[in-house]
């Protein structure tokens, strides 16, 4: 097991050590004592001892001025929206402006994660085709991201066929084909799509692709994503990263996987996927209270797409330190929230994760329903994960030989996905096939070299990556 000299809590002394070496580095004495008070102290100085000893170069490291305004990629898209608002105003049977802004949403909704500004988009980019019937790319690109968003891949790649934009259509064709599981399919339009592009969108489509496949040349296009990169991209450079911390996460190297969510967290402070994925890494490495104090620090005002797996993380924590009682109450919440998003916002795609919930919290009443869940979202989304959810479903239904059947479907779509993996050898053990069983062992060690029962507590936390 990989070794780690990070502490889940502070010694008595730590906080004068750290306060001095704050003042040697030119933090005045109030900033940093108000710095050392806060209840997040732990991730504060794990923060702090990144920026100041990360031993990452470039391109890992950023190297662009972060001291500009659009770290905060929210306001940036609420002035655009303040902006396409009024112009919609001076002119209110307008196409083109509607469009922009239904875009702009759509923005809004990829930067929050909130699912209403999906809503808003949708209706706004209906508006913008009745004013406007033709000649309006825009609003259709829109419309495909949003059945995007619902799991409409078929959807969204029939409307892709009325974009003009090549690379709009590059994209949605490798988003909508990765998630369907027609790998050749995505490979082929990111390929295409890194020629006519040359850019970090690009180059990550293309590794997230490869990484689909199971290519180690997925590391290659993560690098060059990231020597692409151009100043300002905030919310692109630190996804890049948080996704090459997966990539690395998945094989085992937890350093590196640390130093990358870290970097993330540098440039786009609270992160949430980078935050969500340092989770599972706490977790991972037995660091439980670190964990569940970093779920607490993201930020969770208003309901968004990370707030049933923060919930989801907090109970596998309360789980592994033996408070099952407390578990059963973050399981709650986290249910109550996937429920709600079936009711009246057309459902975004949450199938998949309650089903998830279901089996993770192992009640037998729960199970025909996770089984029904998983067979109406494998009509939609085909990728690996979705796979696995659905052969976990089966087998906790008795029906292993199914089971089976679709792990092996997952398996040969390439994924060196180590929760995958250990599946694909439980059933196989399950249905006494102890030699096909043991070959998944060596595929997953092979991968993971430092997977562990620590590791197994860990499957299925990560954000991104087909998280």
């Amino acid at each position: 097991m990989e070794q780690t000299s990070e502490h889940s809590h502070l010694s008595k002394s730590e906080p004068q050590k750290w306060l001095w070496i704050l003042l040697l580095v030119g933090l005045p004495l109030t900033s940093a004592t108000v710095w050392l008070t806060q209840s997040d102290l732990p991730s504060r100085i794990e923060q702090f001892q990144h920026q100041a000893f990360s031993a990452l170069k470039p391109p890992y490291r950023y190297s662009y001025d972060l001291s500009g305004d659009y770290r905060n990629p929210a306001a940036l898209r609420e002035r655009e929206i303040g902006f396409y608002q009024e112009k919609i105003r001076e002119n209110p049977q307008g196409g083109l402006d509607r469009a922009y802004l239904a875009s702009t949403y759509l923005g809004m909704a990829k930067t929050t994660g909130e699912g209403s500004w999906y809503l808003l988009a949708e209706q706004t980019t209906k508006q913008s085709l009745a004013n406007l019937p033709v000649d309006n790319p825009s609003a259709i690109s829109t419309l495909a991201r949003v059945a995007e968003a619902r799991h409409d891949f078929a959807i969204a790649l029939q409307l892709s066929q009325q974009i003009t934009d090549e690379r709009d259509v590059l994209s949605i064709k490798t988003t909508s084909n990765l998630a369907t599981g027609k790998l050749a399919e995505a490979s082929q339009a990111a390929d295409k799509l890194v020629d006519l592009s040359l850019n970090t969108s690009a180059f990550l489509l293309q590794a997230l692709v490869r990484n689909a496949q199971g290519k180690e040349q997925a590391l290659e296009s993560f690098n060059y994503a990231l020597e692409v990169e151009e100043a300002g991209e905030i919310s692109t450079s630190a996804r890049v990263r948080t996704l090459l911390g997966r990539f690395y996460y998945e094989r085992g190297q937890l350093k590196m996987a640390r130093d990358l969510y870290q970097e993330a967290l540098t440039i786009l402070p609270e992160y949430p996927l980078a935050s969500i994925n340092l989770a599972q890494l706490d977790i991972r490495q037995g660091r439980y209270d670190v964990a569940f104090q970093r779920y607490d620090q993201i930020p969770s005002g208003v309901p968004t797409v990370y707030n049933p797996l923060i919930l989801r993380g907090k109970a596998r924590v309360k789980v592994l330190q033996g408070d099952r009682q407390a578990a059963e109450t973050l399981w709650s919440q986290s249910e109550t929230l996937l429920r709600q998003s079936f009711i009246g916002t057309g459902d975004f795609g949450h199938r998949r994760d309650l089903a998830r919930l279901l089996l993770e919290r192992g009640r037998p009443q729960d199970v025909a329903e996770a089984v029904s869940l998983m067979q109406t979202e494998i009509k939609n989304r085909r990728d690996a994960e979705t796979l696995d959810i659905y052969a976990w479903a089966l087998t906790q239904a008795g029906q292993t030989s199914q089971a089976q059947t679709i792990i092996q479907e997952a398996i040969a779509s390439g994924t060196r996905n180590p929760g995958i993996l250990y599946r694909a050898s439980v059933i196989e053990q399950a249905l006494g096939n102890s030699t096909k069983a043991n070959e998944y062992r060596q595929q997953l060690i092979k991968s993971d070299p430092h997977f562990d029962e620590q590791a197994r507590q860990a499957i299925g936390l990560n954000a991104g990556l087909g998280g």
